[in-house]
């Protein structure tokens, strides 16, 4: 480790304890029919199911009206998920703002809070589930943010570790399948929920070793450092310019708002980015295919109890199945990291600078349309009625949804500033949430007028959704084209109406200047 720069092993470090973060703790709410499924047989809002006498002699068929229940699960859902996206915007803020651990300090207190929440929930208490999963929700969602930037610490292959964590958070949701088979194991759902308080402790130390405390850089200065020393002192930004002597490497962590380089143009302003039809139909999209998984994950206990026709073992079944999927979130997302960075590879020389990003940009517009066609294959399969289909459509899901929010994350690091990735991102994510909002009608009409029976929501929802993607698609990536001479600058988006426009001067070669 030459100048006191982190080494390899603890970048490796680094890497290897995000992964572990993102895939146990950032997204186990989306793991929700699994635990559903315990929380069902403690009888939580159990005082809301109205039972029938069953003509079948079968112990495992009921004709129970459970629907009120239902409600109150897909409300929790509903409102959780909400607030996973909603609240990305003000914690992207408080990212952007103060720093790495100022943002993971509120995320680990709010985790904490939630997993003791639930921990000390009862059937009487199961009010305490709705804030529970919000704190859960929003704690994880806001770890993961702070972790994404750690792609920036392997250069070439930073949207493939992007899209690696990501694709954590999905398989994350497979945690509460754990605790689905521990408890049907006989462990209390109390104590399970303990144990997820107490590793607040791990995420403390890894916040103060393995994590900067404002943001890491890109592109990575040299003999760049982070964290706790080995002499056990923390150097922040100013005491490291304090003490290195003219002339020396480059800083330790970037201060977090950055002035512009000498002779060079000024920092992009926030505004212009959001305003930019790049961004605005890139929102269409997420927010179109969120909806739909949303959609799919809140009916899906109904769906298989519809089509299992009330055999509680089959649905149990079919639990397990889809949660064992969402396992391979982490093993898919890293495919579309290839399909980002495929143009880094090999012996070509990569282009640095405005025609590097730019070359980036066109490189994420395969990964766009993959992510729609997989998402229309999904909707598909998710119509069909059929129970045996529903394993497909499990396997089309996860792929789709790894790709989804591996690409989200992925192309607003690629198009847009750095130091405004934590605001965009959670822009990104609460404007998607207001549409995403639109699932709960959608659920109480499964489980009132339906019955239970979500085929009719997801046949119309399916087309509509198709036609939505295909046609945000190519709007949204009309943009990324180089144009050169006339001292035009170009970066993505350079305001509401313009798409592209001249906003930083040009480059040295005569080109053109991004940001």
């Amino acid at each position: 480790m030459a100048g006191g720069g982190a080494g390899r092993a603890k970048r490796l470090g680094t890497l290897l304890s995000g992964l572990l973060e993102c895939g146990a703790f950032c997204g186990i709410i989306f793991g929700w029919a699994s635990l559903v499924y315990v929380l069902k047989d403690l009888q939580y809002f159990g005082e809301l199911c109205q039972t029938s006498p069953s003509p079948s002699p079968s112990p495992n068929r009921t004709l129970s009206d459970c629907s009120g229940q239902d409600e109150q699960f897909s409300l929790i859902f509903t409102i959780g998920s909400f607030m996973n996206n909603f609240m990305t915007l003000p914690m992207g803020y408080v990212f952007d703002r103060f720093g790495t651990a100022v943002a993971r300090l509120i995320a680990i207190s709010l985790y904490t809070g939630g997993t003791l929440l639930v921990a000390f929930s009862t059937r009487d208490l199961a009010v305490l589930l709705f804030p529970a999963m919000s704190m859960l929700s929003v704690g994880g969602i806001l770890l993961i943010l702070t972790n994404m930037q750690v792609g920036n610490l392997f250069g070439k292959y930073r949207s493939i570790v992007i899209t690696l964590y990501n694709g954590a958070f999905d398989s994350s949701s497979a945690i509460f399948l754990i605790i689905k088979v521990l408890y049907e194991r006989g462990l209390p759902l109390q104590a399970m929920f303990l144990f997820m308080a107490a590793c607040s402790a791990w995420h403390l130390l890894r916040t103060l070793f393995l994590m900067p405390r404002t943001r890491i850089p890109y592109p990575l200065p040299p003999n760049y450092n982070y964290g706790l020393q080995c002499p056990g002192r923390s150097q922040s930004y100013r005491t490291y310019e304090e003490k290195r002597p003219p002339g020396g490497e480059g800083p330790e962590e970037v201060p977090l708002e950055p002035s512009a380089p000498k002779g060079g143009a000024a920092p992009v302003p926030f505004r212009p980015c959001v305003l930019s039809w790049l961004f605005f139909w890139h929102v269409v999209w997420l927010s179109v295919m969120q909806l739909r998984h949303y959609l799919f994950i809140g009916t899906l206990n109904p769906l298989l109890d519809h089509l299992a026709r009330g055999d509680t073992n089959l649905v149990s079944t079919y639990t397990n199945a889809f949660a064992f999927t969402q396992l391979c979130g982490v093993l898919c997302a890293p495919w579309n990291g290839l399909i980002l960075d495929r143009h880094k590879r090999g012996k070509a020389h990569h282009p640095e600078g405005a025609r590097g990003a730019l070359a980036d940009l066109q490189a994420s517009v395969l990964s766009l349309v993959v992510t729609v066609t997989q998402c229309v294959l999904f909707s598909i399969c998710a119509a069909v009625p059929v129970l045996p289909v529903q394993l497909a459509t499990f396997v089309l899901q996860v792929i789709s949804r790894s790709f989804l929010y591996g690409g989200n994350a992925a192309f607003l690091a690629i198009a847009f500033p750095p130091q405004h990735f934590g605001k965009l991102y959670g822009l990104a994510m609460a404007l998607s949430a207001l549409v995403a909002l639109l699932q709960y009608p959608c659920i109480a009409l499964v489980n009132g007028v339906l019955n239970g029976d979500p085929f009719y929501v997801s046949a119309r929802r399916s087309p509509w959704g198709s036609y939505s993607l295909w046609g945000a698609a190519p709007r949204g990536f009309r943009a990324p084209v180089l144009q050169r001479g006339g001292g035009k600058g170009l970066w993505m988006g350079g305001g509401l109406g313009l798409g592209l426009g001249g906003f930083l001067p040009q480059g040295g070669d005569g080109g053109t200047g991004l940001w």
